[in-house]
Parts: structure tokens; sequence; C-alpha cells
């Protein structure tokens, strides 16, 4: 491409991202909600308590079939459960390194109260899996992820 022409492109690739930006910087932000606010248990500042829980691979790793089979369905099955009570905010597989498995993110305040949780989840019952607890203050809009991923997945 001739110079010439790359110059004309970048210069209206920089007016068209200077306009978005524009109009980026004109549009309001939402309003405050207190009542949504409330309903997410947020804190003035958007924020609430959570506990972050790093699922590892436990002592008894479960060999391939029915039971493994079983074992991991219910663990879904709690998943669904905890998130659909409000007490599980997030969840998800990690890409296993290090012994690295999953997360739960438990909309509780504190460690004592997810640990009474986890131990509810059959990799943890049958030693599959381990579980490390943290504290996290985070945004209470985590809070919508179970109704919204309701809405984006397929049934």
């Amino acid at each position: 491409m001739p110079f010439a022409a790359l110059k004309g492109t970048a210069a209206c690739l920089l007016v068209a991202l200077t306009g978005a930006t524009a109009i980026a910087q004109t549009t309001p932000p939402p309003a405050y909600d207190p009542a949504l606010a409330a309903s997410l248990g947020a804190d003035e500042r958007g924020m609430r308590s959570y506990v972050f829980v790093v699922l590892k691979t436990g002592p008894n790793k479960m060999p391939a079939g029915p039971e493994r089979d079983e074992m991991f369905k219910g663990h879904f099955a709690n998943m669904t459960r905890l998130a659909t009570q409000g007490k599980l905010a997030a969840a998800g597989p990690f890409d296993g390194k290090e012994g690295w498995r999953g997360m739960f993110i438990y909309a509780v305040k504190t460690i004592e109260e997810a640990k009474q949780l986890t131990a509810t989840d059959p990799v943890i019952i049958n030693g599959e899996m381990v579980a490390e607890y943290h504290a996290l203050y985070a945004s209470a809009a985590l809070m919508q992820v179970t109704d919204t991923h309701l809405r984006i997945s397929k049934p």
C-alpha cells in the first residue's frame, strides 16, 4: 500500500477513534440504584465480602468409571443448588496445572461458613479435591452472574 494511502487510512482511523472517545466521554454514568445495591449486599463502594475457594487435587483420585461420573454429577448438582440459594456467586475450572482444579466464590461473610458449604460437595467428601480458603472483597455485581449465566446458556 502506498504511503499516502496508508497515511489517509491512519487519519480516518484517528478521526473515528477520537469521535468514539468523545461520545463515550459525554455519556453519563448510570444512576446509582440504591434498591439494586441493597439487593446485592453492596456497601457504599458497591463492594461486598466473599470467600474465594481454590479447589486443588486431593489425596484420593477416583478412577474413571460410573462412580467417578456420579461424583462429578453430584458436584455439578451441588454447585447449582448453592447458586440457586444465592450462596455461590461464581465457580469454574482451572487448567489443572500445579494441582489447581477449580474455584468457588461464595457470597458469605466467613471462611467457616464457606467450609460448611464446601463440605457438602462430593469431590471434597471423596477426597478427589481439597479446598483452600481466602477472604475476598469484590464487586457486589458478582451476585448477578448466576442470573445472567442462566439467560445466556442453552438448556
